[in-house]
């Protein structure tokens, strides 16, 4: 048997209930049906406030330096973020100034995104994608991107959007077949 995979799954929403939260959660079960997986969420409206009063890394309180740390060790990333104004929220952007920039080499990340409307889709590939470029990360090249209009009271509700979770979950599952991909602790 082989052993699980670390998925660390960030879901960048503030507010709640949250289509976000919602997506993240599908992703990772799409996920957990394709791979043996050690999932764990990190919701960024539980660590909101700590995280903006830290300017630099040696303010966070010793729960939040475990939380980078939980994200620095992935096996797998999901990044899912609310679109606010065409772009990801400032907060999400902070939290990942405060991972270590070497940390996340070749780490792969699913991305995935929820918006009110189609026209936000291209934050995954203009917004999203450049940020883990920086990083060094392989993003995969399947995100899920999700409009208000494929929620129904803060459910799923949308065939298609099931069919691109379940597609990108195995898309994602190939890559840990070849165990060079997968970080060693």
């Amino acid at each position: 048997m082989t052993s699980p995979i670390k998925v660390v799954a960030v879901s960048g929403g503030t507010y709640r209930p949250s289509r976000t939260l919602v997506l993240t959660q599908a992703v990772l079960d799409a996920l957990g049906e394709q791979l043996p997986v050690d999932a764990r969420v990190i919701e960024l409206a539980d660590i909101a406030r700590p995280l903006g009063a830290a300017l630099s890394r040696q303010e966070l309180s010793a729960e939040l330096e475990a939380t980078l740390r939980e994200i620095e060790t992935a096996d797998l990333l999901v990044v899912a973020s609310p679109v606010y104004r065409g772009s990801y929220p400032g907060l999400l952007k902070h939290l990942f100034d405060l991972v270590d920039m070497n940390a996340l080499i070749d780490t792969p990340v699913l991305l995935a995104a929820t918006g009110g409307s189609e026209r936000h889709a291209l934050v995954l590939d203009h917004q999203l994608r450049p940020l883990f470029s920086f990083f060094q990360s392989i993003t995969l090249p399947i995100g899920v991107y999700a409009s208000e209009a494929d929620f129904a009271n803060y459910q799923i509700a949308s065939d298609t959007l099931r069919a691109r979770i379940q597609l990108a979950a195995e898309r994602a599952a190939p890559l840990f077949v070849r165990p060079q991909l997968r970080k060693t602790a």
